[in-house]
C-alpha cells in the first residue's frame, strides 16, 4: 500500500516540476533591474501647504530674524570655561580618550552655563565636540537655553546619537545552522555634530540668533551623562551642487578609476544610529547573497527597522587609486506605493554634493540595482583618494519634512477648535438644539476654510503630476473636504464633531506613516564608471528551483523551536509565551550567557499562552515556563502542579531583587510559586499645554485637588480618565481570554488601598469588600461616573492625544505607547505620582495596585537545581538589564521593558527626571493577593459597577448582593482543594 502511495507522489512532484519548467522558459530571460530605474522622480510642488507656524516653534522663532546676518565670525567656547553650574558634580578631564588638551564631564542630571561675548550680530549654527561617555546605552539628551530661556519649542529636546556597530561581521549560528542577529556593542568615540531637530521636521541644522555683546548658553541633561570639549558657534554652511562640483572635476583634470569593483555586502555595517538596525533573512529572491533555501541567513539590511529620520547606517571600504568612482546600491522599496524614500548620502562624513542631501528611491516590488546619478546610465561621481573612506545613509524627509511640519500644526490647531466646540456643545450634541457656533465661534469658519485649500495643496503636492488620489492622500482629501463642507455649512457642525474628531485622529494617524521611509539594502558596489553590474533578481527557473526546495524543507524545518537537536545530561526546557522577537533574544542571552557559565542546556520554544494548561494536564508542560499572568501561578499551584520555590535555600535571597508587592499575587499557604518578571502600576498623565496653560490648573496632589479640577474641566467639556482594566508592557490592555474573568478594576484598587482597605481577609477565605471601607470607597469609585459621567471605556492614548482627555489615570506603560503613538504632542505631556488620599496628620497616601507577568517552575520537572538555577539567572539585574535593552534596541521606546527587578529597572534608559517620579510611585505599589475562587472577583465587581452605573442601582446593596456570590464560589474551591473555609 505504502509504494503506490509514494509513486503517485513522485509523478505528482514530477508534474509540477515539468509544469514549472514550461513556465519558466516561455516566460523568457530576466530583464536586469539595473535599467528599471530611468530617472529620479520630480521634486514636490510646495505651493500652499504653508500655514500658521506653530506656536512656540522654530519656524516662528525664525521667523523673528528674517533680516538677521547668517554671515558670522565662528566663535568657540571650551568647556572647561563655565560659568555656573546647577544640580550636577562636573569634573574637568585632562587629555581624555586620546584628546589633547581639558574637556568638561557633565551628569545626567543638573545644567551647567556658559558665558559668550558676541562681537557681530547674527544667525549662528551651534555645534558640539563631544565624546558619548559610557550610561545606559540610551541616546545623550539636552536641553538648551539661551540667556535663561529656551529660544523655541524643539530646544527642549537635543538629541545626540550612540554609535553602535555589529560585534563581529561573521555571524553566529544556532544548533539548527539558522543565522543569530550579531550583540551590538556601543563605540565611544569623539564627534562634532550641531544642534538639530531629531525628528527630522527640519533637515538643516538649527539657527540661532545672538545680538551683539555678551549671552549665557545653558545645556540641561535630560538623559546620560556625556564629555564636552567645546561649543562651537559658527554660520551656516552651503553645500554646491553636483553640476559645481563636476566642473571642479574638470578643471582639476582627474581621470576616472579604471577595472575597480568593490562589492560591500550591506549587512557588514562599520557603524550605525540605533542598534535596533539589525541585519535580517530576506528570502523574497535566490539572488540576496547569501541565500539558503530553509535556514535563516543574515543577508540584508535595513529594512522596515531603518525607517525613522536620523537614522543612520555607515559602511567602510577602500579604494586601490586616486580617482573618480562610482556607487550602486542593490536595494528594495516596496513600503511606499507611489513615492520614494530619501537618503542623505554622506562620503566621508561629508555631503558632497546639495543632490545627495534627500536622495531618492523609487518604489519598486522587486529588488534593483539603482546607480547613485541623474540616472543610472548618467551617475554621479565621487573623487576618491586612494585609501579607506566611509558611505554614511541618513533617513531623511526632504520634501515630506515641510509638509509634516504642515499638517502637524494644522492638527494641533483642529483639535484646539475642537476642544472649543464641544465646550459648547459636549461630546453628544443635541440633533434638535441650535448652538449658533459661527457666532459664539467667529473665527470657526474661516479657520475650517483656511485649512481646507491647505490640505487641498498638500494633497496636490503628493500626487503629483497624475493628480491621482491613493491611499496616501485619501484621509487627507476627506479632512479637507470635510473642512470646506462644515466651513461652507456651519449649522452642521455639532451634528458632525465626532466625524470630525474622527478624521483629526485618522490624519494623526496618517502622519506616523508618511513620516516613515523604510529601505532595505542587500549590497553596495563601489566601482569604476560604467562597470558592469550584476542583476539584481534571479531567473524565473532558479527561483522554481529553490521555492520547490523551500517547500520541500517547510516539512522538516521549525522555526519556533529554539532548542538544540542534542541531548544534554543537564538541560531545562523553557516555553516562552510572548512573540518570537522576545524568543530569539532569550536564546541569545541563554547561549552566551547561562549556558556558557552553567553548563546547563536550554530548550527553547515558542508556544501560544493557552497551551499550557493542556499540556500540564497531558503531562507533557515544560520545565520552566516565563512571561505568564499573574493570575496562573495560584491557580496551578492549588492544584498541585507548580513547584514550591520557597523550599529553595537561598530563595530568600533572591526575594530582595524585588519589591514586596510585586511578590504578593505569587503566594498561596505562606509559600511562593513563582517569581515576578515585570511589574506595572497606575500613574496620572497629563497634557501640560491644556492644563496648565489653557485652562490655568495646576497637577493634583490629592483627591480633593481632583473634585476641585472637576467643573473646570466640564464646563470646557473635557474629560478626567480612571483606569478601568491594567495595561501590558506595551500600553494596551492585557489581553483576557477567558470571558467569564476580569482583572479586578485598578481604580477601585487605588482607592480601597489608600483608604486601608484590603481585597481579600482571613487568609483569603473570603473577600473584604463588606467592610465598611470598602462599601464607601466602591461608592466613591462609581460617584465618579454617576456625577461627574467619566466615561466607562475610552481609548485612553486616543483622547489625550486629541485633548478631550487631557489628564487620567492609567499604567505607567502608556508612557511607551504615547512616544511611539503620538509624536505631534511630545513636549506636551508628562506624568506624576496618582493623586492620593490626605490622613489626618497631613501625610498623603498614593497607594496603587500593581499587576505583572512571571516565571514559574512545574512540580514534574527532573532537575529542580537546574530548573531553579535558570529561574535565578533570568530574574536577575545583569539578565534583565540586558533582556531589556535589547528589546528596546530591535523595537524602539514603546518595547521599553517594565521589568520587576528594582535594580535593573533603574539601569534602563530612563530620562532621569521621569523615572524619580516612577520610583516616587513605586514606593507606593502594593500587590493584589490571588486566590482559590477569587477568579470571579473582578468579573462579579464589574457587575456591580455596571448596575450602579448603568442602571441605577443603589451601591450598598448592590454590592453586597455580588460580595455572596464571591464569597460561595471562594468557598467552593476551597472545599475542593481541602482548605478551611467560612462556615
Amino acid at each position: 500500500m505504502r509504494k503506490p502511495i509514494m509513486k503517485v507522489a513522485l509523478v505528482l512532484l514530477l508534474l509540477i516540476i515539468a509544469a514549472g519548467l514550461f513556465f519558466s522558459f516561455r516566460g523568457g530571460a530576466t530583464r536586469d533591474s539595473a535599467d528599471s530605474i530611468s530617472q529620479i522622480p520630480p521634486e514636490l510642488d510646495l505651493t500652499g501647504i504653508g500655514g500658521t507656524p506653530k506656536k512656540g516653534g522654530y519656524e516662528e522663532y525664525l521667523s523673528k530674524f528674517t533680516d538677521a546676518s547668517s554671515s558670522v565670525e565662528n566663535v568657540i567656547i571650551e568647556g572647561e570655561d563655565f560659568s555656573k553650574v546647577d544640580g550636577m558634580k562636573t569634573t574637568v578631564l585632562e587629555d581624555y580618550k586620546g584628546r589633547q588638551g581639558k574637556a568638561l564631564l557633565t551628569e545626567e542630571t543638573g545644567s551647567v552655563s556658559w558665558d559668550v561675548q558676541i562681537k557681530k550680530a547674527g544667525l549662528y549654527n551651534i555645534r558640539m565636540d563631544f565624546y558619548s561617555e559610557a550610561g545606559k546605552s540610551s541616546d545623550i539628551e539636552r536641553e538648551l537655553q539661551i540667556d535663561g530661556n529656551i529660544p523655541f519649542n524643539e530646544a527642549r529636546s537635543f538629541i545626540f546619537n550612540r554609535i553602535w556597530g555589529n560585534e563581529k561581521n561573521t555571524f553566529d549560528r544556532d544548533d539548527r545552522g539558522n543565522d543569530l542577529a550579531p550583540n551590538q556593542v556601543e563605540t565611544q568615540m569623539w564627534r562634532n555634530e550641531a544642534f538639530r531637530d531629531s525628528t527630522g521636521f527640519y533637515q538643516d541644522p538649527f539657527l540661532f540668533y545672538f545680538s551683539e555683546g555678551k549671552h549665557t548658553l545653558t545645556l540641561t541633561s535630560v538623559r546620560e551623562p556625556l564629555v564636552i570639549d567645546q561649543l562651537i558657534l559658527s554660520q551656516e554652511e552651503l553645500t554646491p551642487t553636483y553640476d559645481e562640483i563636476a566642473s571642479n572635476y574638470k578643471q582639476d583634470s582627474l581621470n576616472s578609476s579604471e577595472e575597480v569593483f568593490i562589492k560591500l555586502q550591506a549587512e557588514e555595517t562599520l557603524y550605525k544610529s540605533t542598534p535596533s538596525l539589525l541585519p535580517y533573512n530576506d528570502r523574497s529572491n535566490p539572488a540576496v547573497e547569501p541565500f539558503h533555501v530553509s535556514k535563516l541567513r543574515n543577508n540584508a539590511m535595513g529594512g522596515y527597522a531603518w525607517r525613522l529620520p536620523g537614522q543612520w547606517i555607515e559602511w567602510e571600504f577602500e579604494v586601490p587609486e586616486d580617482g573618480l568612482y562610482q556607487i550602486a546600491l542593490k536595494n528594495r522599496q516596496n513600503f511606499l506605493r507611489g513615492m520614494s524614500s530619501l537618503r542623505t548620502v554622506y562620503i566621508d562624513g561629508e555631503v558632497p554634493f546639495k543632490e545627495l542631501k534627500s536622495y531618492p528611491f523609487p518604489y519598486s516590488a522587486d529588488w534593483q540595482t539603482q546607480v547613485i546619478g541623474k540616472s543610472n546610465t548618467e551617475p554621479y561621481l565621487f573623487e576618491l583618494e586612494k585609501g579607506k573612506h566611509t558611505i554614511r545613509m541618513e533617513v531623511t524627509l526632504g520634501d515630506i519634512a515641510p509638509i509634516l511640519r504642515s499638517v502637524e500644526s494644522t492638527i494641533l490647531e483642529l483639535n484646539s477648535m475642537y476642544r472649543t466646540i464641544i465646550s459648547y456643545t459636549g461630546t453628544v450634541p443635541d440633533p434638535f438644539r441650535d448652538y449658533n457656533l459661527e457666532q459664539r465661534i467667529p473665527e470657526m469658519t474661516e479657520l475650517f476654510s483656511e485649512t481646507s485649500e491647505r490640505l487641498y495643496n498638500i494633497a496636490k503636492a503628493l500626487e503629483g503630476p497624475s493628480g491621482k488620489s491613493d491611499d496616501k492622500t485619501s484621509i487627507i482629501n476627506t479632512v479637507a473636504y470635510q473642512l470646506k463642507d462644515m466651513a461652507d455649512n456651519p449649522e452642521t457642525v455639532p451634528s458632525r464633531v465626532e466625524a470630525y474628531k474622527a478624521n483629526v485622529g485618522a490624519l494623526s494617524s496618517w502622519m506616523l506613516t508618511i513620516n516613515e521611509q523604510p529601505l532595505s539594502l542587500d549590497y553596495l558596489i563601489v566601482s569604476s564608471p560604467g562597470a558592469k553590474l550584476p542583476k539584481a533578481k534571479a531567473g524565473k527557473f532558479d527561483k522554481f528551483v529553490t521555492d520547490t526546495e523551500a517547500f520541500l524543507a517547510s516539512f522538516y524545518e521549525n522555526y519556533d523551536d529554539f532548542s538544540a537537536d542534542q541531548d544534554d545530561k543537564k538541560s531545562v526546557t523553557v516555553w516562552v509565551t510572548s512573540a518570537r522577537d522576545q524568543a530569539q533574544v532569550i536564546k541569545k542571552l541563554v547561549d552566551d550567557q547561562f549556558t556558557a557559565k552553567t553548563g546547563i542546556h536550554v530548550n527553547l520554544k515558542l508556544v501560544a499562552a493557552d497551551v499550557i494548561l493542556p499540556s500540564t494536564v497531558a503531562g507533557k508542560g515544560p520545565d520552566v515556563a516565563i512571561q505568564i499572568g499573574s493570575d496562573l501561578p495560584v491557580n496551578y499551584a492549588s492544584r498541585n502542579a507548580l513547584q514550591n520555590l520557597s523550599e529553595f535555600s537561598d530563595f530568600n535571597t533572591v526575594k530582595q531583587r524585588f519589591n514586596e508587592s510585586a511578590l504578593v499575587p505569587f503566594e498561596y499557604l505562606e509559600n511562593y510559586y513563582a517569581l515576578p518578571e515585570t511589574q506595572t502600576f497606575p500613574m496620572l498623565f497629563y497634557r501640560k499645554d491644556i492644563l496648565e496653560d489653557e485652562l490655568k490648573l495646576e497637577v493634583p496632589q490629592t483627591w480633593d485637588d481632583v473634585y476641585a479640577m472637576l467643573p473646570v474641566l466640564q464646563k470646557n467639556n473635557l474629560q478626567f480618565g480612571l483606569p478601568q482594566r491594567p495595561l501590558d508592557s506595551t500600553g494596551n490592555e492585557t489581553a483576557n481570554t477567558n470571558i467569564a474573568t476580569l482583572p479586578i478594576s485598578p481604580a477601585l484598587i487605588m482607592f480601597l488601598y489608600q483608604n486601608d482597605g484590603n481585597i481579600f481577609k482571613d487568609g483569603g477565605m473570603s473577600t473584604d469588600l463588606d467592610s465598611e471601607v470598602a462599601m464607601k470607597q466602591f461608592k466613591q469609585w462609581t460617584d465618579f461616573f454617576v456625577n461627574y459621567k467619566i466615561p466607562i471605556a475610552a481609548d485612553f492614548a486616543n483622547r489625550f492625544r486629541t485633548g478631550e482627555m487631557p489628564i487620567g489615570v492609567v499604567d505607567y506603560t502608556m508612557y511607551n505607547k504615547l512616544n511611539a503613538f503620538a509624536p505631534e504632542i511630545k513636549g506636551l505631556w508628562s506624568f506624576a505620582p496618582v493623586p492620593g488620599t490626605m490622613t489626618p496628620d497631613g501625610e498623603i497616601h498614593r497607594e496603587v495596585g500593581s499587576s505583572g507577568s512571571a516565571s514559574v517552575m512545574f512540580k514534574n520537572v527532573k532537575d529542580k537545581e537546574s530548573a531553579w538555577t535558570f529561574l535565578k539567572w533570568w530574574t536577575e539585574k545583569d539578565t534583565q538589564v540586558a533582556f531589556g535593552r535589547q528589546m528596546e534596541i530591535r523595537m524602539g521606546t514603546a518595547a521599553r521593558y517594565p521589568t520587576a527587578n528594582k535594580e535593573a529597572l533603574a539601569e534602563l534608559p530612563w530620562p532621569t527626571q521621569d523615572f524619580l517620579k516612577l520610583e516616587d510611585q513605586m514606593q507606593w505599589a502594593r500587590g493584589i493577593p490571588e486566590v482559590p475562587g477569587g477568579y470571579l472577583t473582578g468579573r462579579n465587581i464589574d457587575n456591580a459597577f455596571r448596575r450602579v452605573v448603568v442602571q441605577g442601582e443603589d451601591p450598598r446593596e448592590t454590592l453586597e448582593n455580588y460580595v455572596r456570590i464571591m464569597n460561595e464560589e471562594i468557598t467552593l474551591k476551597r472545599k475542593e482543594f481541602n482548605l478551611p473555609y467560612e462556615k
